[in-house]
């Protein structure tokens, strides 16, 4: 049995290397203050995880937030803890399904009423789940496409509308995955709405980019938070289960305000000649290459799951 301070290799590992340097402490602004004061700014999965991450730092710039979701619970304790950010603004929750288009015209009415038309949109709510592509059942390819890459669409378009009806200017950030170019073996279902994702972000780009709008894509690394799913945190704990800073070539994970600077910075006004672009926030991760690729291993065997059978024949 190897050593922790040992590599994969048997090769001891140099506990010398630095690795990235951590992020400023939480609190800190990437910013100047004030920098989304007065403006509406409305994140779609923002009760949990990293969309209230998101959600915090445009808080934190003087934002008057819109969360989103499909639990009022959620958005319930996720305002309360939203409206005592220092710095922020007003905050409101909608309680929203994007799949379904005439709730996002709903959601979209009621930001409007408390606030008014939102400046801007993060699209973070999507599913995902790890599954061998040919155990994926047509409600499950579903389940997450209609979510990760529909709704996504539902409001993006919503939000495009409104602007181009009122001829206003308006920025969108979309929550991309980097298997959206490299392929996700075990997140079909994902992967492919993701690559989605992704070209909705270059395509409207140019569309809409003569009429002030501008829209970006935001790919996250590994940021482990408490709301985590059970079937992603336990493949990170199977894949490293002493070890994981290891596998970035930043020598440590993200912290999750640093996904929010990211968002900020976009969607600001001293990034609005970025458009049509996607910022992958993972310390290069996505980028890593061995010298020797490790042995194929299934995604079947990955999940730990039995050769793939048939159903029987119906009836």
């Amino acid at each position: 049995m190897r050593s922790p301070d040992s590599s994969p290799s048997g090769t001891p590992r140099l506990p010398s290397l630095p690795g990235l340097p951590a992020p400023p402490p939480l609190g800190a602004a990437a910013l100047p203050p004030g920098t989304y004061a007065g403006r509406v700014v409305l994140v779609t999965g923002g009760g949990t995880g990293l969309g209230k991450a998101i959600a915090t730092e445009f808080a934190r710039l003087g934002a008057d937030l819109v969360i989103a979701g499909r639990r009022a619970e959620q958005l319930k304790s996720a305002r309360e803890e939203l409206a005592a950010v220092p710095g922020a603004g007003r905050v409101t929750a909608a309680v929203c399904d994007i799949r379904d288009p005439e709730r996002v015209a709903a959601a979209f009415d009621a930001a409007g009423a408390a606030f008014g038309l939102p400046d801007v949109l993060v699209n973070n709510a999507a599913a995902n789940f790890p599954c061998p592509a040919e155990d994926l059942s047509p409600n499950a390819w579903r389940a997450v496409v209609d979510i990760t890459l529909t709704g996504t669409w539902f409001m993006t378009r919503e939000f495009g509308r409104r602007h181009l009806a009122a001829g206003s200017a308006g920025s969108i950030v979309n929550i991309g995955a980097s298997y959206a170019w490299t392929g996700g073996p075990g997140f079909a279902h994902s992967a492919a709405a993701k690559a989605g994702v992704k070209n909705l972000v270059e395509t409207l780009a140019v569309e809409w980019g003569p009429y002030g709008i501008q829209i970006n894509g935001l790919v996250p690394g590994l940021f482990p938070h408490a709301d985590m799913t059970e079937d992603i945190r336990g493949g990170l704990e199977r894949a490293a289960p002493d070890a994981k800073d290891h596998r970035q070539p930043a020598l440590r994970v993200g912290a999750p305000r640093e996904l929010g600077w990211a968002a900020t910075f976009l969607a600001s006004p001293y990034a609005r000649f970025i458009t049509g672009h996607t910022l992958v926030v993972d310390g290069a991760n996505w980028q890593r290459r061995s010298l020797v690729n490790p042995e194929v291993l299934p995604v079947r065997e990955q999940l730990g799951r039995g050769p793939f059978t048939l159903p029987p024949p119906a009836g």
